[in-house]
Parts: structure tokens; sequence; C-alpha cells
């Protein structure tokens, strides 16, 4: 029996259940593989501050509203508009528009260089005060190593995704990379956002210093 091209197609699409039903880009598998093994890493991490925070009275409070929380929110909001940036790259890229691709790939880049910019000042300020990895002017030294640890964590991330868009930028400029690549690169810079949601209130808001 002489099979047509459209049943040739029906068989052997990823969602017909033919030949290849769990066909899948193997670019965004390996995406979506990493996803799953660095979120399983930052649970370790907030569960395990989580435990250490609500177990310790004396647990330093060092986040004043102002300008800490004032300033992490900040970095939050930012963050937003660079999720909603990279949506809409990924839909010019769908649309084969190489000039908004680029330019909205930049504005995410811009935003994430916004927020490690801020965040190395929450660093530095901290610092000042005596906050560092493995000391605390309180003597609850878990505090600096959780604090530093896991916000370094995320911020090393932004700064990889940063340079990730930068490279995506350029190369689909020069046509070397399509809307697949700009897909998986959204799906890295939409789970580093994601993570802070996260951060934001259990680190910071936990650690209010509504007396200051």
């Amino acid at each position: 029996m002489h099979e047509t091209k459209s049943d040739e197609a029906l068989v052997s699409s990823p969602w017909s259940g033919g030949t290849r039903p769990f066909s899948v880009n193997s670019k965004k598998l390996g995406m979506w593989l990493f996803i799953v093994s660095d979120t399983l890493t930052f649970s370790a991490l907030l569960l395990a501050y989580s435990y250490v925070r609500l177990a310790n009275p004396d647990w330093p409070r060092p986040f004043e509203i102002y300008p800490a929380i004032a300033k992490s929110t900040t970095m939050t909001i930012i963050l937003l508009a660079s999720s909603l940036t990279m949506v809409l790259g990924v839909a010019a890229a769908r649309r084969n528009d190489r000039v908004k691709t680029v330019r909205w790939l930049l504005f995410t880049a811009v935003g994430g260089i916004l927020f490690v910019v801020l965040h190395t000042t929450e660093w530095i300020n901290l610092i000042h005060e005596g906050y560092t990895p493995w000391s605390t002017p309180q003597g609850v030294p878990l505090f600096g190593a959780a604090f530093f640890g896991i916000t370094g964590l995320h911020m090393l991330h932004v700064t990889i995704g940063v340079i990730y868009l930068a490279v995506m930028a350029f190369g689909y400029q020069k046509q070397n990379f399509d809307a697949d690549d700009v897909e998986v690169t959204g799906l890295y810079w939409h789970f580093v956002d994601l993570v802070w949601m996260f951060v934001f209130p259990m680190i910071y808001l936990m650690s209010v210093n509504l007396g200051g």
C-alpha cells in the first residue's frame, strides 16, 4: 500500500504516538537536563539554609529596608524585566526577525549586567560592615558562608548567562544560530531568574532588620 507524504509526516510527528513519540530537540534536552541537575543543587542549598536559619535564634539580620531590601527589590524587578525581553527575543527569532532578536538579547544581557553590578555593591556594603564568608559581627559564621555561597553561586550563573547571551546575539546576527538556539538560551535565563525568586525571599526577606 502506497503511503503518502502527509501520512509519513503524521507517523513521524512527536505528538502522533508514531515511531518517535518522545522526539525532542537534543539542544533542549541537554538544557533541560542541566536545569534539573542545577535545580537539585540550589534546592539542597536553600533547604540547608532554611534549616540553619530557623534553628539559630541569634541569626544575624543585617538587611534594613533601605538600602538593602530596596536594592534587592530593584534587582528582582530588573531580572523580571529581563525575562520579558528574553521572551520578546525568542518570539522575534521565531519570526526570523534577526534585528529585533539581537536587540532583545542585548537588552536581556544589559539587565544581567545591572543585576551583577547592584549585587556586587551589596556585597561590598556587607563586607564593610564586617560580614565575610567566614565571620560576622554577631559571631555566626554560618550566615556569611550561606549568604556569600548561595548568592555568589547565583551571581556566577547570571554572569555566565550574560556571556551566553552576548555570544548568542553575535552568532545569531551572523546566522550561525537559529531560533531553537535562542529558545534554549531563554530556558537558561528563565531558570536563573526563577532561582532568584526563591533566593530573594529566603535570604533577604527572612533576615530583615525591621528595627533598623
